[in-house]
């Protein structure tokens, strides 16, 4: 077991070349499924989850194998139709596997997913609409089982928009039989580029980057080779790392233009932000000003990016407020800041951050990886020393996290310990 040891009062300096999307990946490799052969998907990040969703497909039958941020894949010979819990249990979107098995081979067996450790994150929205595209659900000692001759093209509308549920429509929805109508789709850029993959497969997408999309369904699909999206999550906690700290850094290898709530909400902070293409510079002088943020669906604030953001508030002085309409109770990193000197309030689905208060160190435990990092950030502006353990939540989303902080100026390292 690992644990990260972090001396605070560095201001972080320096460039930081972002990964390719976490979230991004861990849609783009099940689809791989959808047609028998090899791909490429560049810029993938080597995280903890894309392991555990190779060894998912692995267990399939399919060959996956990262070399550097190069991932291939070989999906020719699918022997095995079952998802077990030993690996679904590690990580929410192992379910991405259910739409395409169905879809291709008209049977799947998912188990029921695992992954963060907060929140009822229910899979009805994905059940629901293979049952609609024509597939016989059933549940079995935990277990999901799916089953059609061939999926049928249909109507379906999400009651809540859900990024993994449109993934694994759009995904099933591209070899049935007909046309599907999804609407109230996510619209976050991961299903983008999820669409637009199955594209380049062959697939015949309308409506790509709006809550509408209608798939005529093929015969079949072709591989292709892909380069993943830049993680705007990753690029966000670097942002509020500079902030947090009144430094100065320089994004590579990002979108800016995924990620428009937070700089506006970064600039309303006190940052000076510069952005182009594909990098974002920041710098930021003297403390935060306290605002409030709202966690909404794309192209709002991100959920993700919520607990980063309550930490950055505890820099502020002044009172803020930063609700989450996503998943109300996503305020485990709380207990753990105040165990940092923070005085921060949840009063139903919001946390009211009473800032400007001296931080010190101390002992706090991840619960998840956002709110992993969210404990990191404070940290850094921490009086002494603090230790953040389970510290393999965070590796799930941040490649090489310490190593890079290292980069531009924090005082960070690595080091076991027998504390769980």
């Amino acid at each position: 077991m690992d644990k990260f040891v972090i001396q605070g009062g560095n201001r972080l300096v320096g460039r930081v070349k972002i990964s390719g999307a976490k979230n991004g990946s861990l849609a783009l490799m099940p689809a791989t499924l959808l047609a028998p052969g090899t791909y490429h998907l560049k810029n993938t990040p080597n995280l903890r989850d894309v392991w555990t969703m190779s060894r998912l497909m692995n267990s399939l039958g399919a060959f996956c194998e990262l070399n550097g941020n190069e991932l291939f894949i070989d999906t020719t010979n699918i022997t095995s139709f079952e998802a077990p819990y030993e690996h679904v249990k590690k990580m929410r979107a192992s379910f991405y596997v259910l739409g395409p098995l169905v879809s291709r081979y008209g049977y799947a067996k998912v188990s029921m997913p695992g992954g963060c450790a907060w929140g009822p994150r229910p899979v009805d929205l994905h059940l629901k609409g293979l049952e609609k595209l024509g597939a016989e659900i059933s549940l079995e000692s935990g277990y999901v089982v799916a089953k059609a001759e061939r999926l049928i093209g249909n109507r379906f509308h999400f009651d809540v928009s859900s990024v993994g549920a449109t993934g694994n429509l759009l995904m099933a929805a591209s070899l049935a039989k007909g046309t599907s109508l999804l609407t109230n789709a996510a619209t976050e850029p991961e299903i983008t580029a999820l669409a637009r993959f199955l594209v380049k497969m062959g697939a015949k997408i309308d409506g790509i980057g709006t809550p509408q999309l209608e798939i005529e369904g093929v015969d079949s699909l072709h591989p292709a080779d892909e380069i993943t999206i830049p993680d705007r999550i990753e690029t966000a906690t670097y942002l509020i790392a500079a902030a947090i700290t009144g430094g100065k850094l320089e994004l590579e290898n990002t979108n800016p233009y995924h990620l428009t709530a937070v700089i506006a909400k970064l600039e309303e902070a006190g940052c000076d932000i510069d952005v182009n293409a594909d990098k974002i510079s920041i710098e930021m002088n003297g403390k935060p000003k306290p605002v409030d943020i709202t966690a909404t669906i794309y192209p709002g604030f991100p959920t993700d990016v919520q607990s980063q953001w309550t930490a950055l508030m505890l820099a502020a002085e002044g009172t803020s407020k930063i609700t989450d309409t996503i998943y109300p109770d996503r305020f485990k990193h709380v207990p753990e800041l105040i165990r940092l000197g923070a005085n921060v309030e949840v009063v139903d689905n919001s946390a009211i951050v009473q800032g400007g208060r001296k931080l010190s160190g101390a002992t706090v435990m991840a619960s998840d990886l956002r709110a992993g990092a969210s404990l990191v950030l404070a940290a850094l502006i921490a009086e002494g020393t603090t230790e953040v353990l389970r510290v393999y939540h965070i590796d799930r989303g941040y490649e090489n996290f310490e190593q890079r902080l290292q980069s531009i100026g924090a005082n960070i390292k690595r080091v076991k310990t027998d504390l769980v």
